[in-house]
């Protein structure tokens, strides 16, 4: 009898060069860009192996007949996107040989708004 293995896990990778306050490069704005579209749903796939792989189904585009497959995205750009904060994993959904979780934008903190004092509006 085959032991299967137990189920895969995400882990935070650390990028010694991240920052979240960091200017991004074109390619990390894109895959912002991409991970923020609703219509894109972004997943990260972490197989038994350690293997992660980011990735998203390409709707059909009639006016360029492309489409209608899934598209990786940079692993190491998307790790660091990850460990700098700017994106979040979802709750993992596991399965015997991968686990795979839901890919969004990090939740900006609002700053506090100042509170305007009723004498300064006068005219």
């Amino acid at each position: 009898m085959q032991s299967i293995p137990g189920p895969a896990h995400a882990v935070v990778l650390r990028h010694p060069h991240s920052r979240a306050g960091a200017p991004l490069s074109p390619s990390g704005a894109e895959l912002l860009r991409i991970i923020s579209d609703p219509s894109m749903l972004v997943f990260l796939t972490v197989h038994t192996g350690g293997r992660r792989r980011y990735s998203y189904w390409q709707p059909f585009e009639p006016r360029t007949g492309r489409g209608s497959c899934y598209v990786a995205l940079p692993t190491e750009l998307c790790d660091m996107l990850h460990s700098s904060g700017r994106i979040t994993l979802g709750e993992p959904l596991v399965d015997s040989t991968r686990t795979t979780y839901r890919v969004g934008l990090a939740e900006t903190p609002v700053a506090p708004r100042r509170s305007l004092r009723t004498g300064a509006l006068a005219a």
